[in-house]
């Protein structure tokens, strides 16, 4: 059966079990460590009921690997029965009849511990954002919002507070289990203004692979000027920020994702070269995320041609690999329908970059891409496209 042990702290306490490589971190606490708490619905990470903190932040257990969390800290509502915070919030669901059949209930009070400790100041519209990921069939939510508004209303108590995720220092190999031995870089060609030194090449033969051509109504050479600097077009990236960027090519930073109270910070580390005789490039790099474990490795490669009307067109192509429990969100044909929307907001910010326009926000800064919003104009998309509709 393969089993291995495993062994983090859980609610205070180190634990060490023998599990399956493909156990879930929620049958693992429940039927291994006999922690019954944390409940399981929808077993796709959609309804929240199975949430828990790892390493201090909201985490979907039913769709985490109970072997990626070694290590880590995880703690369960069974874990809070001291702490003053969750206290109260216990004590305003009651008042405020948050709940009725309970089954929601382990994960509400996890998401709402969440709230309470890292916005303080949320007012109902952002409560009831902040629980669009924790669903209920019987109150309606009406009583849960009330509770976490009376909890914020009153402060929060003077309690020591969950620790954040472990982070990794900057400019480290991000790695996960499922990477491959680095290959041999690629030979130079004499005309790149980059290297990828400082970085393992990364064999992408077997990844999955995206090709596209986006249309810029700027004429090439202003494209080629955002697009041969990586932090001007790291702006035009939506969740996307630079750490550094080095002469030699080296470039590191994170791109934040975000589905509905499932976020993702995927830090790391990569390179790019240039062509400016023919206006082209390759972009490599690895990053992972620290809470759900999922590593993410890719390359772009891109092309810039001109055609003699003042605009230009762009032709990537695209590969990449996602290893962990955020994996499931990577299937070719998801991907590429969300590739077509988000690229239609890249190519309007590479445009605006390149005419000197500023963003619409005004601020330039970094925002988490938004994949619930994402999903939601994919979903109804594909859902014209079946029925015939405009």
């Amino acid at each position: 059966m393969n089993e291995r042990d495993i062994s983090f702290t859980l609610n205070g306490q180190a634990v060490s079990a023998a599990a399956e490589p493909r156990a879930h971190l929620a049958d693992f606490i429940r039927e291994e460590l006999l922690l019954t708490g944390t409940h399981i619905g929808c077993e796709q990470g959609v309804c929240g009921a199975c949430t828990v903190f790892v390493d201090g932040r909201p985490t979907r257990s039913c769709i985490t690997l109970a072997a990626s969390c070694e290590g880590a800290d995880v703690r369960t509502v069974e874990g809070f029965d001291d702490d003053p915070l969750m206290k109260r919030i216990r004590e305003a669901f009651s008042t405020h009849h948050g709940l009725q059949c309970g089954y929601c209930t382990p994960g509400m009070l996890t998401t709402a511990y969440d709230i309470a400790r890292r916005l303080p100041d949320a007012d109902a519209t952002r409560i009831r954002r902040e629980l669009s990921g924790n669903l209920c069939r019987c109150t309606g939510y009406a009583g849960i919002v009330a509770a976490i508004e009376d909890v914020l209303s009153k402060g929060a108590p003077a309690a020591e507070l969950l620790p954040m995720s472990r982070s990794t220092p900057a400019g480290s190999v991000l790695k996960t289990r499922h990477d491959k031995e680095p290959s041999a870089p690629a030979p130079d060609n004499g005309r790149t203004t980059g290297a990828e030194e400082g970085l393992e090449a990364i064999s992408l033969d077997d990844a999955t692979k995206l090709t596209r051509s986006l249309s810029l109504a700027v004429s090439g050479q202003e494209a080629w000027a955002v697009l041969s600097d990586p932090e001007r077009v790291i702006t035009c990236v939506p969740g996307a920020s630079l750490t550094s960027a080095a002469e030699a090519g080296a470039l590191v930073g994170q791109i934040l994702v975000a589905v509905g109270p499932i976020k993702a910070t995927f830090q790391g580390r990569g390179s790019v070269t240039f062509d400016v005789e023919n206006k082209s490039g390759r972009l490599v790099g690895r990053g992972r995320d620290t809470v759900s474990r999922t590593g993410l490795e890719g390359s772009l490669a891109f092309t810039l041609h001109e055609d003699g009307s003042g605009e230009c067109r762009l032709d990537l192509d695209m590969r990449y690999r996602l290893a962990g429990p955020l994996s499931q969100f990577g299937r070719p044909e998801l991907v590429a329908e969300i590739a077509d929307r988000l690229l239609q907001q890249v190519g309007a910010a590479i445009e605006r970059e390149a005419r000197g326009e500023p963003a619409p926000s005004g601020d330039g800064a970094p925002t988490s891409l938004n994949g619930l919003a994402l999903l939601g104009h994919v979903i109804k998309a594909m859902v014209r496209r079946m029925f015939g509709g405009s």
